[in-house]
């Protein structure tokens, strides 16, 4: 798909773009109404795609879950554990995408339960009401979301995994596009995060980076002009704190090159390589 046309979307998906003006510049690309909602059935991800892992995987072992977040609220979650694998082992915080908890974050987090880890995806719209159906809903909650909130939600979702009876004691998160973003803002702030893995996310104030005490795998997307342009201050932030990081940029890929569900956007090369260095790195730091 045409790099103009992926750029209008994330414009459309990140920046607040009005829906009718994106379908009108839409179909002014594409040439025409019918090409411009072909292109966004491409652009936009698919949940009929979203189960790599079964559901009922009888290798897993998946519920709903309620935990304590921001000030003792209720913040739900899905929470999936291997179902034989030796215990006590670590667990990983799975943050989503500014669509939601939908069926794809699910997937990915039997995927990190299939590791031999314990996996919780955080609903982090449990306080609007919970991940509707609707995406693009789905986004404009995002938009209302208390940033501090957001952060107290994670440390109660780290928290409800160090305290389970078949914990180790460490715990790590993983968060994409949206959900990448916060992995940032707890690092700094959570000084207890045995490791951090972003996908493609906003990186935190370079002035806040030398409060950040666990080691960071980072993934970013060639082509990926507007979470890119923070790289260098956030890279030499880093650097200059002395921090334990690796970066990886999967040149000629799109963001959200890891969503298996979105079509013109996944790579499947570059999301075999990135969750093969994921899983690699959770093994070494949550043991």
């Amino acid at each position: 798909m045409r790099q103009d046309v992926i750029d209008l979307y994330d414009e459309f998906t990140h920046r607040g773009l009005d829906r009718r003006v994106f379908m009108r510049r839409l179909a002014e690309l594409t040439g025409g109404t019918a090409a411009a909602y072909a292109a966004l059935a491409a652009l936009r991800a698919d949940p009929a795609k979203a189960a790599i892992v079964s559901p009922d995987d009888p290798r897993l072992q998946a519920e709903r879950v309620m935990f304590a977040g921001a000030d003792g609220r209720e913040t739900g979650g899905y929470l999936v554990v291997p179902a034989d694998a030796p215990a006590p082992r670590g667990g990983v915080v799975v943050v989503h995408e500014n669509r939601g908890l939908n069926p794809h974050i699910e997937d990915i987090t039997r995927r990190v339960a299939l590791g031999g880890l314990n996996a919780l995806a955080v609903d982090f719209l449990s306080p609007l009401g919970g991940t509707p159906a609707d995406e693009d809903r789905a986004r404009e909650l995002i938009g209302q979301l208390d940033a501090a909130g957001v952060v107290a939600d994670a440390a109660g979702a780290i928290a409800f995994l160090r305290n389970r009876a078949d914990s180790n004691g460490k715990v790590g998160m993983v968060g994409f596009c949206w959900g990448g973003g916060v992995v940032g803002r707890v690092a700094v702030t959570q000084a207890d995060l045995n490791a951090g893995v972003v996908f493609y996310g906003i990186q935190p104030p370079a002035e806040q980076v030398a409060a950040i005490q666990a080691p960071l795998l980072l993934h970013y997307a060639g082509q990926d002009e507007r979470i890119n342009a923070g790289i260098p201050a956030f890279e030499e932030a880093l650097k200059s704190a002395g921090k334990t990081y690796a970066l990886h940029m999967y040149e000629g890929t799109q963001h959200a090159f890891n969503n298996d569900t979105s079509e013109a956007r996944y790579d499947p090369d570059a999301a075999a390589l990135a969750w093969e260095r994921t899983m690699a790195f959770f093994a070494e730091q949550l043991g």
